[in-house]
C-alpha cells in the first residue's frame, strides 16, 4: 500500500534572483516524510517528470490528510528560498479501490497570496486490502460508514428525564400510518400537569474499571412493514464487534424469527457501557451492496439504564443510514438485556394479552420527531501544555552533526473527535506542544441520538510505532442539550463552548520506557496528572450531512474566539499542617501542589514557583508509620497561574452543591429519626424544617456573568435558565408538599426525587479550570497523588458561592496512581495530609491571609552548604564535592548566599542563619513512653584461637561503634525499669551468641562452626519516661546541638542522618534568611547576581524558589483515648478460615496497637489505648469543629512473613476542651473496607482531651480541671471504662443443633465424626459428636442451652461463632469449617411463661370439652346421576391445559377454561424465593461453613453446611426465679427416612446456546446422592426453549442424600456434552418445613380425571398432622360437612355454595379438610421457575427451568399415580385449495400488437414449510381474468389445543436433526406474470392465517382491500377459523406493497378445504388436475381461444394474433399480389399475343 506522487512540470515560477533566473526544485512533505526533485538550473518553466513513492507503513489515508508541496530556489550559499507553495487535500483518493488523480495546481507565495505559477502533478493511491470502502460523508476513511440511529423511547424512559407535563392521548383508536412516510402518526395529545420526577438522564458515572463477566442477551422476535414486497429478510445483530444473524425468512415483509442470541464478555463496566448494539435487517436475495433495508443503533449504557437493565418487547424504528429523509423502513421487535454477576435475567416471554401489539407505545425512536440527519460541527482552535511524547535521540544526533535547527518540541499532536462509532481527525502539527489547528471537524449523525458521550482525544503521531494517546476527554451529550421535556422550557440542540476542555492521564514526565499508567490516557480510571487542554466549540446543524469532514476555520471565528482566551492571574495557596502515616522513607519527602502545569516541579518548561514543601526526613511515629516533623513551622506554598475567569460557572456549581449537601444532611436526620422510632410530632417537625430549608435554598439566585469581567457563551445562558427554572419548580413542589404531606415515608421519597434532580443539574460541562493535584515526591520520584476539583477550593466574596473546602482544613488520604495498589496488593496508606487550600484571583488573596488567624506567615530564602570529608584534611568545601559548595537541596544549581537579591517590593529581615533539618530535633525514642535500649557485644577470633573482644567491642545494630553497655547514659526524664539482659528470644545459642564468618558480611546463625570468626550477642534494657522538667532541658540541649545543623551521609545521593558515622563522606546544612513584603502583591522570585555567564546558563529559578512557612508560637497538648471494644465479620487471613487480628490506631504523629486475639473473626479486644502528649498547633476551638481523623487498620498476625492487611476504617474523635465535660462518647460500628470489598465492622469510640496547663492563667482555655481518671486495668492493658462499654443482661440462647451436610475433605481425609463448637461473647459450648456422617449426618442430642451475660442493646450484640471440629485418631480435633453469624438479632423472641402456656391449653380444652353452641346442620347426601364425559373434550383436556390456564394462555386450553377446572400456582422464581416460604428456613437454617483465606480468587472457600437454629430471649436477673419454657420442643425425629422423589421437568426458558448456530440440543440429567438419571436419548434438537414434559422417579434416604441437582446438558455427537446450567434443590429443608413442601396441595380432591389426588396422605390425615405439629386442637368433625380446628368452625357450604360439578369429586369430609388446609400457609400445587447457573460463569444466569418436585416418605404409604405431563402431539391435516379463477389482475405486459396483457399463474405455499405449488399458466389474459381449476394439496401438522402449526425440517442438508418450530398456520397465495426469457414479474400477494382469516367475498365486485386485516384495521374485520368452518369458497384480494402502501392488484376465486389425514385417505384428491382427480373432479379450464403460448402454437398464433389484427391488410395484400400478377401476365403475354395476331392475322 502506497501513495505515488508524479511531479511533471511547472510554469511561470517566480524569479527570486536579481541576476539570472531561479534554480527551482520541488519539495514534498507528507506526515513528516520529505522528498525532493532534482534542481533544474536557471529555468522558470522546469520539467521534472519524477516519481516518488511514499510508504504509508500500513495505515490507510484519512479524509483530513494533506500533501504539502513547495517550489524552492536552490542556493549554493545560504538558505534555499521558498518561491511558491500549496496544500493538496487527498480526500479525492478515498473513493474506494485504487485511485489516481491528475492535478494542475495554482501556487501561492509564502504569505498566502496567489501567484502566476502553475504546477502539474499526478497522484496515485492504492489502499490496503483491509481498508473499508469509502465512508459516507462525515466519517473518515476506514471507519464504519453506517449512520448511528434512532432516538428514544416514546414515553421518555430514555429521554433525559420524565416530562414535566405528562401527555395524555385524546383518542385510543389504533395507530394511523402516514401514507407519505410510512410512519405511525403521533396521536393528538393534551397536556396533563404532573410533578417533575427526574431531571436529566442519569449519567453512568463512577463505573468500575475492573473486568467482570457480562452477558448481553438479544431476542429478535419479528419485523413488520419492512420496505419491499417479495423480500427474503434476515436480521444481523452486532454487539461490541461480535455479530450473529437470524435465519432467512422466505418471501415476506413481516417475518417472525423468535431467535435469541447470547453475547458473553469479560470486560469492565466502564468500557462495556460505551459499546454499541446494532440491529440491521437485510434482504438476502439482493447483492450485498444494496441489501440493507434498515438499521438501528444504540449504546449498551442506554439499555443498562432501563428498568431491570433491559428493553422488553420493544419495537425499533428501522431507518436507512444512507438516506436520512426516507422515513421508516420498517419496525423490528426485540428484547435486549444486560446481565452482570448476581443480576436476575428478565423473562423474554411475551405476556399474554400483549398479542394486540401497540407499536406506538413501545416504539424506540426520537420522541415525537422524525429522525433527522444532523452534523456535529466541532471548531477546534488550539491546544496548550501538551507534554513531551517523543525521544530526543534524533535531536541529539542532529546536534552532534550540527544539522539541527532550533530546539524542537518533542510531540506531534493531532486531535480526534468521535461519536457513535465514527471519528474524524485534525491535521498533525509536527514538533509543536501548543498547536493552533484552527480547523472545523464534522461528523454526520442521526438526531436525536441514542449514543450518550462525545469523545475527544489528543494523539501523538509517531513515524515508527503506533500513535500514542496524550489524553482523552468525554462529554455527556445530555449536559450539552435539552430535549425540551419541560413544557415551559424550550429544548435546545447540543452546543458547547468556545471553552477549553482539560485532558488528564498519566504523569507528564517523559521516559523512554513504556508508561505503566498508559491506560489512564485512554480515559480508563482517574487521570493522575494534567496533560494539556484544547479550545473547542461545538454546534449542531439539523437537516444536513457534512460534505467535507475537515476544513479550515474562517477568520471571523478566530477573531470572535479571542475574547474567550482572556486570562486573569490566579493564586493557589496551601498550608500543610501535618503529614502523617507516611510510608516512603528512602529519601526526604516533599509535597507538591499544582494546577494545570503551574507548580509542576519536574517540568522544566514551567515558570518557577514555590510549589513544594521543603524536603524532610520522616520520623518514626512509635509504632509503624512515619510523619514529617514540621513542628511549629508549617510549610506553605503558593502557585501563580493564569486562567480564563469562569468564576460565574463554578460559583453556580458550588451553590447547587451546597443546596445538595444541606438537603442530604437533613434527609439523613429524618432517616435517623425514623430508625430511632421518634414520635410522629417530632418527625413531622424535622420534615417541616427540611422542607422550609429546601424552599429557602430554591429561592437563592444563581450567579450571573458580569459584563467586562466574564465572557459567557450560549450554553452558559441556557444552563443557567434551565437551573433557574428547575429550582423554581422544586420550590413550588415543596410548598405544595408541605400542605399535602401526610406520610413521612412518602414525603421523603418525594424529597429524594428532588435531590436526584438537583444532583443531575450539579454538573458543569464547561469547567475549563484544571483540577488541583497534590503529589507526594520522594527524591525525584512521584509516589502518590490526590486530585481536588478546582471549584471545591475556589474563593468567592459571596459566602453562598464559596467552594466547600476553600481555606478549610481538610484531611486528604493520598492514593497510588492507576491500579498499582490493587495489582500489587499494597495495603499501606501512602500518606495522610492535613492541609488548607485556597484558590482565587491574585488580587483577592488578602482573603487567604485573613483566614490565617492562628499562625504568622513568613518567607525565607534557602540554600545548602555542602562539605566533604577528606583523609587528613577533615571536613572541607574544597575537593571532589560532586556538587557546588552552596546549592539547592538537590545540588542541581549553584546558590551562594551572596547571589540572592530580595525581589522588588521585598526586603531582608535579619541575617542568614542555620535552619537545621526538622527531623534532627527528634531522638530515636521520640513518641515512646517506654524504650528499649540495645547494644551488641562483638567478639572475634583468628582460626584455631579462642574468642576475644573485637576491634569494635560494642556496636549498634548497623555495626557503628558504641560505648560499652554500662556506660550508656540515661536521658533526662527517664528511669531504668530493669537491668541489662541478654536477648534470648532470637535465633541464638543458649548464651545468646550468634555466629558468622565476617561481621561486615552479616548472615548470623545460632550454631558455631569452625570457620566462624565473629560472633555477637544482643543486650537489652528498658527505660521508662517519668518526669517532664528534665525532659525539657534535654530537648533544649538537643536544640543547641542541632543549631550546628549538619546532616551526614556516605554520598550526596544517599539518605542523610543526624549523627556522624564512620562511613560518612559528605555533610550539608541548611541556611535560611527571612524576607518581608513591602509592596502588596509583589512577586517573590529572586533577582540573582551571577558571577559569570556559565552560572547564568545553568541557573534555573525553580531551584531558588523561596520557602514559605506558617509559624506557630507554641503547641497545645492533647491526650487521645481510643476505646476499641470489638470487631465482627472480619476477613479470614489464615488457611483455617480464621484470623489472629490486632488493630493499629494512628492519630497524627503517633500510632499504637491493640493486643492480638488468637483465631477469631469477631475479636473482643475491650481495650483503651491512650496517646499521651500529642502536640497540635492551632486554635483548639477550630480543632473542636474539625478534629483530625483517627485511622484504624486491622491486621492478621502471621508468625512468618509480614502480617496480612484485613481492612481500614476512619473515625473522628469527640473533642473535650474542658476535661470535666460530662458528655460520654458512644460506641459506634465503623465499617471496615479492604479496597473495594467489605471487611466487617469495628465497635469503638474516641475522645480527645485538651491537656490543662497548671501554670496557665485562669481565663485561659488551659486552666481546666485535671484529666479524668484512667480506665481500670486488666494486667497491663486498660479496659474500656464503664459508661462507655455496653450494659449487660442475663440472656438465654437456645441452639438447635440439627446436623452437618456436604463436608469436604480436610487434609485429604473425609470429615466423618464432627462436633460443633458455639462461641458467643466469650462463652463456649460444644455439641455431641456425630458417630458417622455417612449413615446419619444429624446429631442425636439436638438442643444446647446457654445462660450468658450479653449486651442489652441490639447494636452491641456480639456475633455467634460456629466452628466445626472433626474428631480424629490420637485425640486430634482440627477445625474443619467456621461460620460467623454477624448478629443474633433476627433470632430474638419473647420467653414463654409456663402458666401462660397452661392457660392457653386450658382455654382451648375448655372450649372443646364444653361442647359446641350454635345450630347443627346435617346435610343428607342425595343420589346424583353421573354424566358421561364427552370423549372429544376429554381428549383436549390434559395436564398442559391446566398449565396453560394457569399461565394466562387461554387460547391453548379453551375447553379446560370453559369447564372451570382447577388452576395451579406458577411461580416466576424458585419455590424457596416465594415470599411466604422464607426459604424453608423455618425449622432450621443452613449456615455455610468456610475455610481458607478471603482472597479475590474466584474459587469458593465454602466447605460444608451446618443445619441449625437459634432462639435468644432474656432471662430473669434473679437466679432463683423460675426459668421460662424452652422454645425448641416437639422436634421431629432426626433419624434418616426413605422417600420416593418425583421430579417433574416441564420446559426450559431462554437457555444459553452452546452451538455456533445460536441454538442448543438440551436434555435433562438428574443427580441425587450417587444416583444419576440421564435422559440423553430424548434430547430436544436445535432449541433454546425446549419443552421436556418428563417425570423422573427416584428413591433416596433423607437427609443423607438431600441435594437434588437438575442439570441441563447440551447433546454433542463428537465432543463431550457441555453443561448448559444446573440448579440445586435442598430436599431436606422442604421435608422438615412446616409449610409442607413435600407435595403441593391440589385445589380439589378428585378420585379420577386430570386432577386426580396424587399425595400419599389424604387431606384429613394431613390436617390431623398439621394440628399435632403446631399444637392446635382438632380437627373435630361434626358429620361430613362441618369441622372445628382450634377455635374456629368451618362448614362445607361456605366453601362450596353450589354443589360440586365435577363428577370425579371425592367424599365430602376429605373435600372439607382440603378447603381448611387451603386457608393455612401451606405449599399449594405449583410449578416453580428455577434459574440455571453454570460453574464456569458463576453468578450469571444461563436460562430458567420450569419444574416441581414431590417427596413421599415411604412410611406414609404408596403415593397416588403421577401426572402425565408428556408434551402435546401434533395432528396431521391436509389443506386443499382449489384455484378456480382470477379476476381484475393488473396487466403488466404489452404484446407485439400493443395490447395490455398478462400471462397469469398462481403460486401457493404454507409459510414455514415453503414447498411451493404452482398452477399452469393462463397465457395472454387481456382483461385480467385467469381460469385454472387447479388444486393445491398441502399436508401439515397442527396442535389444535395451541392453535399452532408444527414444522419439522432440517436447517441444512448436513444437519442431523430436524428443527421443530411452532408457527402460525399462514397460507401465502401469490399471483405472478410468466416470462419465458426473463425473470417472472410479481403481481400480488395474499397471506391468510387459517386460525383467523377474513371471510371471502361472494362476488368479485365486492372483493376489496378493506376485507384484509392490517396494522391499522385489525379490530373491525370479522375473522373466522378454517379449523371450525372446514370449507370456504369465494373471492379474496391480492395486493402489492412495494411502495410501502398496499395497492389492489387482483382477485382470486378459491375454495379452501381442511381435512384430517384419515379423511384425506377416505376422500383422496390429486394435486393440480392429476389423478385421483376427484372430491371434486376438476375439469380443464374453459379458457378463451386467445389463451395460448405463441411459439408452441403457430396456427393459433396465426389465427388469433395475426389474422385477427391484420386480416384486412392480408386480404388487401393478396388482392394486390393478384392484381400485380394479372398485370405482369398481361404485360408478359401481350407482345406475344399481338405478334401472333399480326403474324397469323
Amino acid at each position: 500500500m502506497s501513495l505515488q506522487v508524479v511531479v511533471i512540470k511547472a510554469t511561470n515560477v517566480p524569479n527570486a534572483e536579481k541576476f539570472g533566473e531561479s534554480d527551482p526544485y520541488v519539495a514534498i512533505e507528507f506526515q513528516g516524510i520529505k522528498k525532493k526533485t532534482e534542481v533544474i538550473k536557471s529555468n522558470l518553466n522546469p520539467v521534472w517528470n519524477e516519481t516518488f513513492e511514499i510508504d504509508l507503513s500500513g495505515r490507510p489515508l484519512t479524509a483530513s490528510d494533506e500533501l504539502q508541496v513547495s517550489v524552492m530556489d536552490w542556493e549554493r550559499v545560504g538558505r534555499n528560498r521558498l518561491l511558491a507553495q500549496t496544500k493538496v487535500p487527498l480526500r479525492n483518493l478515498l473513493r474506494g479501490g485504487a485511485q489516481s488523480e491528475s492535478l494542475n495546481l495554482s501556487l501561492k507565495d509564502s504569505n498566502g497570496r496567489p501567484t502566476q505559477a502553475q504546477l502539474e502533478m499526478k497522484l496515485m493511491y492504492k489502499p490496503p486490502a483491509s481498508a473499508a470502502p469509502p465512508a459516507s460523508a462525515g466519517a473518515t476513511g476506514g471507519t464504519d460508514p453506517t449512520q448511528e440511529s434512532q432516538g428514544q423511547v416514546l414515553g421518555d424512559s430514555l429521554l433525559e428525564g420524565d416530562e414535566e407535563e405528562e401527555e395524555e392521548e385524546v383518542d385510543t383508536g389504533p395507530p394511523q400510518i402516514d401514507p407519505a412516510t410510512g410512519q405511525v402518526i403521533p396521536k393528538p395529545k393534551r397536556k396533563k400537569k404532573r410533578g417533575n420526577k427526574m431531571g436529566r438522564r442519569k449519567l453512568l458515572e463512577n463505573l468500575s474499571t475492573k473486568p467482570t463477566d457480562f452477558q448481553i442477551r438479544v431476542k429478535v422476535i419479528e419485523a413488520r412493514q419492512l420496505q419491499g414486497g417479495n423480500i427474503q429478510p434476515v436480521a444481523k445483530i452486532t454487539v461490541a464487534n461480535q455479530t450473529k444473524q437470524t435465519r432467512v425468512k422466505k418471501s415476506t415483509n413481516s417475518p417472525c424469527w423468535n431467535e435469541a442470541f447470547f453475547f458473553n464478555f469479560k470486560i469492565s463496566p466502564a468500557e462495556l457501557m460505551d459499546e454499541l448494539v446494532e440491529f440491521k435487517v437485510f434482504n438476502s436475495k439482493k447483492l450485498r451492496s444494496d441489501a440493507l433495508i434498515g438499521s438501528f443503533k444504540c449504546d449498551v449504557g442506554m439499555v443498562y439504564l432501563e428498568q431491570r437493565h433491559a428493553f422488553l418487547q420493544k419495537w425499533l424504528l428501522l431507518s436507512d443510514p444512507e438516506d436520512q429523509m426516507a422515513g421508516a423502513k420498517g419496525y423490528l421487535k426485540v428484547c435486549v438485556c444486560v446481565i452482570g454477576p448476581g443480576d436476575e435475567a428478565p423473562s423474554f416471554k411475551s405476556v399474554a394479552g400483549e398479542e394486540t401489539d401497540d407499536i406506538e407505545s413501545n416504539l424506540l425512536r426520537p420522541a415525537g420527531v422524525q429522525l433527522r440527519p444532523a452534523t456535529f460541527i466541532l471548531k477546534l482552535y488550539r491546544a496548550e501544555d501538551i507534554p513531551r511524547m517523543d525521544s530526543a535521540f534524533m535531536q541529539g544526533v542532529k546536534k552532534v552533526f550540527g544539522i539541527g535547527e532550533e530546539q524542537k518540541e518533542l510531540v506531534d499532536p493531532y486531535f480526534v473527535f468521535s461519536f457513535a462509532g465514527k471519528e474524524v481527525q485534525s491535521k498533525i502539527m509536527y514538533n509543536n506542544d501548543h498547536p493552533d489547528w484552527n480547523q472545523v471537524l464534522k461528523i454526520g449523525i442521526q438526531f436525536p441520538s441514542m449514543c450518550e458521550r462525545l469523545k475527544f482525544m489528543i494523539k501523538d503521531w509517531d513515524r515508527m510505532s503506533m500513535d500514542d494517546v496524550v489524553g482523552t476527554h468525554y462529554i455527556p451529550l445530555s449536559l450539552m442539550c435539552s430535549s425540551g421535556e419541560l413544557a415551559q422550557f424550550d429544548s435546545f440542540l447540543p452546543t458547547f463552548g468556545p471553552s477549553f476542555v482539560n485532558f488528564y492521564g498519566s504523569t507528564r514526565e517523559y521516559s523512554d520506557l513504556p508508561d505503566e499508567y498508559d491506560d489512564l490516557n485512554l480515559g480508563k480510571g482517574e487521570g493522575v496528572a494534567y496533560r494539556g487542554r484544547a479550545l473547542v466549540e461545538i454546534q449542531t446543524n439539523l437537516g444536513e450531512l457534512p460534505e467535507i469532514p475537515v476544513e479550515d476555520i474562517n477568520n471571523d471565528d478566530l477573531l470572535r474566539v479571542q475574547k474567550f482566551m482572556r486570562r486573569r492571574k490566579y493564586k493557589l495557596h496551601a498550608a500543610f499542617l501535618n503529614a502523617t502515616m507516611v510510608s516512603a522513607i528512602d529519601a526526604p519527602v516533599e509535597f507538591e501542589i499544582s494546577i494545570g502545569n503551574y507548580g509542576n516541579k519536574l517540568d522544566e518548561n514551567t515558570a518557577p514557583c514555590a510549589s513544594t514543601t521543603q524536603p524532610t526526613n520522616a520520623v518514626f511515629d512509635g509504632c509503624h508509620y512515619y510523619f514529617l516533623p514540621w513542628a511549629g513551622t508549617k510549610p506553605c506554598i503558593v502557585v501563580e497561574s493564569s486562567w480564563e475567569d469562569i468564576s460565574f460557572r463554578l460559583e453556580g456549581l458550588n451553590l447547587m452543591l451546597k443546596i445538595i449537601d444541606t438537603l442530604e444532611a437533613n434527609i439523613e436526620q429524618v432517616k435517623i429519626g425514623i430508625k430511632a422510632k421518634l414520635p410522629t410530632p417530632e418527625l413531622a417537625q424535622l420534615l417541616i424544617s427540611l422542607l422550609d430549608q429546601l424552599e429557602q435554598d430554591c429561592k437563592k439566585t444563581l450567579p450571573e456573568p458580569k459584563p467586562g469581567k466574564h465572557v459567557s457563551n450560549e450554553l452558559d445562558r441556557l444552563t443557567r435558565e434551565y437551573r433557574q427554572f428547575e429550582l423554581e419548580n422544586i420550590g413550588d413542589s415543596v410548598s405544595k408538599l408541605k400542605q399535602s404531606a401526610t406520610d413521612v415515608h412518602e414525603a421523603i421519597a418525594e424529597v429524594e426525587n428532588f435531590l436526584q434532580i438537583l444532583k443531575n443539574m450539579a454538573k458543569e460541562p464547561q469547567n475549563s479550570m484544571p483540577d488541583v493535584v497534590v503529589w507526594m515526591i520522594s527524591g525525584d520520584k512521584r509516589l502518590a497523588y490526590y486530585r481536588i476539583p478546582a471549584h471545591e477550593v475556589l474563593w468567592s466574596a459571596n459566602p453562598e458561592y464559596i467552594g466547600k473546602q476553600c481555606g478549610r482544613l481538610q484531611t486528604i488520604q493520598l492514593k497510588y496512581p492507576g491500579v498499582k495498589a490493587e495489582k500489587e496488593k499494597i495495603s499501606e496508606v501512602p500518606a495522610m495530609v492535613r492541609v488548607k487550600i485556597w484558590l482565587g484571583l491574585a488580587n483577592e488573596d488578602d482573603a487567604w491571609h485573613k483566614m490565617q488567624t492562628e499562625g504568622e506567615q513568613a518567607v525565607f530564602a534557602e540554600t545548602y552548604e555542602n562539605e566533604c570529608n577528606l583523609p587528613v584534611v577533615g571536613w572541607t568545601k574544597k575537593g571532589p564535592l560532586g556538587r557546588p559548595k552552596w546549592s539547592d537541596s538537590q545540588g542541581k544549581c549553584k546558590l551562594p548566599r551572596e547571589m540572592f537579591n530580595p525581589p522588588p517590593g521585598w526586603k531582608w529581615e535579619g541575617d542568614w542563619y542555620v535552619s537545621p533539618e526538622l527531623s534532627m530535633l527528634f531522638d530515636k525514642d521520640a513518641g515512646h513512653k517506654t524504650y528499649m535500649e540495645e547494644c551488641y557485644e562483638m567478639q572475634s577470633r583468628l582460626p584455631a584461637t579462642s574468642w576475644g573482644p573485637a576491634t569494635r567491642p560494642w556496636t549498634d545494630v548497623k555495626g557503628d561503634e558504641m560505648p560499652p553497655k554500662d556506660s550508656v547514659e540515661l536521658p533526662p526524664g527517664w528511669v531504668w525499669e530493669d537491668v541489662w539482659q541478654i536477648d534470648l528470644s532470637r535465633a541464638v545459642d543458649e548464651d545468646g551468641w550468634e555466629y558468622c564468618v565476617e561481621a561486615t558480611m552479616g548472615g548470623y546463625g545460632p550454631v558455631e562452626k569452625r570457620y566462624h570468626l565473629c560472633r555477637r550477642r544482643r543486650w537489652v534494657r528498658t527505660r521508662k519516661l517519668v518526669e517532664n522538667a528534665k525532659q525539657k532541658k534535654h530537648k533544649e540541649k538537643k536544640m543547641e546541638e542541632a543549631a550546628e545543623g549538619w546532616e551526614y551521609a556516605p554520598l550526596f545521593n544517599l539518605k542523610f542522618h543526624h549523627t556522624e558515622r564512620t562511613m560518612d563522606m559528605v555533610r550539608r546544612r541548611r541556611w535560611h534568611r527571612k524576607m518581608v513584603c513591602e509592596k502588596k502583591g509583589a512577586d517573590c522570585f529572586f533577582a540573582m547576581n551571577f558571577e559569570d555567564e556559565d552560572d547564568k546558563e545553568d541557573f534555573n529559578a525553580a531551584y531558588a524558589a523561596p520557602r514559605m512557612f506558617l509559624t506557630f508560637k507554641k503547641p497545645y497538648k492533647y491526650q487521645l483515648r481510643a476505646y476499641i471494644y470489638q470487631a465482627r465479620d472480619l476477613l479470614a487471613g489464615d488457611e483455617t478460615g480464621l484470623s489472629d487480628p490486632y488493630a493499629r490506631i494512628s492519630f497524627l504523629t503517633q500510632s499504637s496497637v491493640t493486643e492480638r486475639m488468637e483465631k477469631s473473626l469477631c475479636p473482643t479486644w475491650d481495650q483503651t489505648l491512650i496517646f499521651e502528649e500529642i502536640e497540635i498547633y492551632g486554635d483548639p476551638q477550630a480543632l473542636e469543629e474539625n478534629p483530625p481523623e483517627v485511622v484504624i487498620e486491622v491486621f492478621d498476625y502471621d508468625k512468618f512473613g509480614s502480617n496480612e492487611f484485613l481492612g481500614r476504617t476512619k473515625a473522628h474523635p469527640m473533642v473535650k476542651l474542658d476535661p470535666s465535660d460530662a458528655r460520654m462518647p458512644v460506641l459506634q460500628w465503623y465499617p471496615i473496607t479492604r479496597g473495594p470489598e467489605d471487611g466487617g465492622e469495628l465497635l469503638a469510640a474516641f475522645e480527645l482531651f485538651l491537656v490543662p496547663d497548671k501554670n496557665a492563667s485562669m481565663e485561659s482555655l488551659l486552666a481546666g480541671s485535671d484529666l479524668p481518671f484512667l480506665p481500670p486495668k486488666k494486667g497491663d492493658l486498660f479496659l474500656v471504662p464503664n459508661g462507655i462499654r455496653p450494659v449487660m443482661q442475663r440472656t438465654a440462647i437456645e441452639v438447635l443443633c440439627w446436623g452437618v451436610r456436604n463436608m469436604q475433605k480436610f487434609q485429604l481425609a473425609a470429615v466423618t465424626s464432627p462436633s460443633v463448637e458455639f462461641e458467643c461473647g466469650g462463652h463456649v459450648f460444644e455439641s455431641s459428636v456425630i458417630k458417622n456422617t455417612k449413615k446419619n449426618p444429624n446429631f442425636n442430642e439436638n438442643v444446647l442451652f446457654f445462660d450468658v451475660m450479653l449486651p442489652r442493646e441490639e447494636l452491641y450484640m456480639p456475633p455467634m461463632n460456629i466452628r466445626v471440629r472433626d474428631h480424629r485418631q490420637f485425640g486430634r480435633k482440627p477445625t474443619v469449617g467456621i461460620h460467623v453469624l454477624k448478629s443474633l438479632e433476627e433470632y430474638r423472641c419473647d420467653p414463654i411463661r409456663r402458666e401462660q402456656q397452661e392457660e392457653d391449653e386450658g382455654v382451648q380444652g375448655g372450649l372443646v370439652n364444653g361442647g359446641r353452641s350454635g345450630e347443627h346442620v346435617i346435610e343428607m347426601p342425595t343420589e346424583e346421576k353421573k354424566k358421561e364425559p364427552d370423549p372429544v373434550v376429554e381428549e383436549e383436556i390434559d395436564w398442559w391445559s391446566k398449565y396453560y390456564a394457569s399461565t394466562g394462555q387461554p387460547h391453548k386450553c379453551k375447553k379446560y377454561v370453559e369447564k372451570g377446572h382447577d388452576k395451579i400456582e406458577v411461580y416466576q422464581t424458585a419455590l424457596e424465593d416465594v415470599e411466604f416460604t422464607k426459604g424453608f428456613n423455618d425449622f432450621c437454617s443452613t449456615f455455610e461453613l468456610q475455610r481458607g483465606k478471603d482472597d479475590d480468587e474466584d474459587e469458593s472457600n465454602i466447605v460444608g453446611e451446618f443445619k441449625g437454629g437459634f432462639k435468644v430471649y432474656p432471662l430473669p436477673p434473679d437466679p432463683n426465679e423460675e426459668m421460662p419454657s424452652k422454645v425448641f420442643v416437639n422436634l421431629p425425629s432426626s433419624a434418616p427416612e426413605e422417600c420416593i422423589i418425583r421430579v417433574y421437568v416441564i420446559c426450559g426458558i431462554d437457555l444459553q446456546p452452546n452451538d455456533s448456530s445460536g441454538l442448543a440440543d438440551p436434555y435433562v440429567e438428574i443427580i441425587l446422592g450417587n444416583k444419576k438419571i440421564s435422559d440423553r436419548d430424548n434430547y430436544k434438537p436445535n432449541t433454546i426453549d425446549p419443552v421436556f414434559g418428563q417425570m423422573f422417579e427416584l428413591t433416596a434416604m433423607l437427609p443423607v442424600q438431600k441435594d437434588l441437582t437438575v442439570r441441563i446438558k447440551d447433546y454433542d455427537i463428537i465432543s463431550s456434552d457441555d453443561v448448559i446450567g444446573e440448579t440445586l434443590i435442598d430436599l431436606e429443608n422442604r421435608y422438615v418445613s412446616k409449610y409442607r413442601a413435600t407435595c403441593g396441595l391440589q385445589k380439589s380432591y378428585c378420585i379420577a380425571g386430570v386432577n386426580q389426588w396424587r399425595d400419599a396422605a389424604k387431606p384429613k390425615q394431613i390436617l390431623e398432622n398439621y394440628c399435632k405439629q403446631n399444637h392446635v386442637t382438632g380437627p373435630l368433625f361434626y358429620g361430613n360437612n362441618s369441622v372445628k380446628v382450634g377455635r374456629k368452625t368451618y362448614n362445607l357450604a361456605e366453601f362450596e355454595p353450589n354443589k360440586p360439578v365435577d363428577p370425579n369429586a371425592g367424599p365430602a369430609e376429605e373435600r372439607l379438610a382440603l378447603h381448611v388446609l387451603h386457608t393455612l400457609p401451606l405449599v399449594k400445587e405449583h410449578v416453580e421457575t428455577r434459574p440455571l447457573f453454570n460453574p464456569i460463569q458463576p453468578g450469571i444466569e444461563q436460562g430458567k427451568l420450569q419444574m416441581w418436585v414431590d417427596i413421599f416418605p415411604k412410611s406414609l404409604g404408596v403415593p397416588g399415580p403421577p401426572f402425565n405431563i408428556e408434551p402435546r402431539r401434533a395432528k396431521d391435516y391436509v389443506l386443499r385449495i382449489i384455484i378456480w379463477n382470477t379476476v381484475d389482475v393488473v396487466l403488466e405486459e404489452e404484446s407485439i400488437t400493443g395490447e395490455q396483457m398478462s400471462d397469469i399463474y398462481v403460486k401457493g405455499w404454507i409459510s414455514g414449510i415453503d414447498e411451493k405449488q404452482k398452477t399452469d399458466v393462463h397465457y395472454r389474459s387481456l382483461d385480467g381474468e385467469g381460469n385454472f381449476n387447479w388444486r393445491f394439496v398441502f399436508p401439515f401438522s397442527y396442535v389444535p389445543a395451541e392453535q399452532v402449526m408444527e414444522v419439522r425440517k432440517k436447517e441444512h442438508f448436513w444437519s442431523l436433526d430436524e428443527t421443530v418450530q411452532h408457527l402460525q398456520p399462514n397460507v401465502m397465495i401469490q399471483v405472478w406474470d410468466n416470462d419465458k426469457f426473463s425473470m417472472d414479474d410479481f403481481l400480488g400477494t395474499l397471506c391468510l392465517n387459517l386460525n383467523a382469516m377474513p371471510m371471502p367475498a361472494k362476488k368479485a365486485g365486492s372483493c376489496k382491500l378493506t376485507m384484509l386485516p392490517d396494522l391499522t384495521t385489525g379490530s373491525e374485520i370479522k375473522l373466522v377459523s378454517l379449523f371450525e368452518q372446514k370449507r370456504l369458497r369465494g373471492f379474496w384480494p391480492v395486493y402489492n406493497d412495494d411502495t410501502g402502501q398496499r395497492v389492489l392488484t387482483g382477485k382470486v376465486e378459491m375454495e379452501m378445504e381442511l381435512v384430517s389425514v384419515e379423511e384425506a385417505e377416505e376422500r383422496p384428491a390429486g394435486q393440480g388436475q392429476e389423478e385421483p382427480n376427484m372430491n371434486p373432479k376438476l375439469d380443464p379450464p374453459k379458457r378463451p381461444e386467445t389463451s395460448f403460448l405463441w411459439f408452441t402454437s403457430p396456427w393459433k398464433t396465426m389465427r388469433y394474433i395475426i389474422w385477427r389484427n391484420y386480416k384486412w391488410y392480408i386480404i388487401g395484400f393478396f388482392l394486390l399480389i393478384l392484381l400485380l400478377l394479372l398485370i405482369f401476365l398481361f404485360l408478359y403475354s401481350f407482345p406475344g399475343e399481338v405478334s401472333q395476331k399480326i403474324v397469323n392475322g
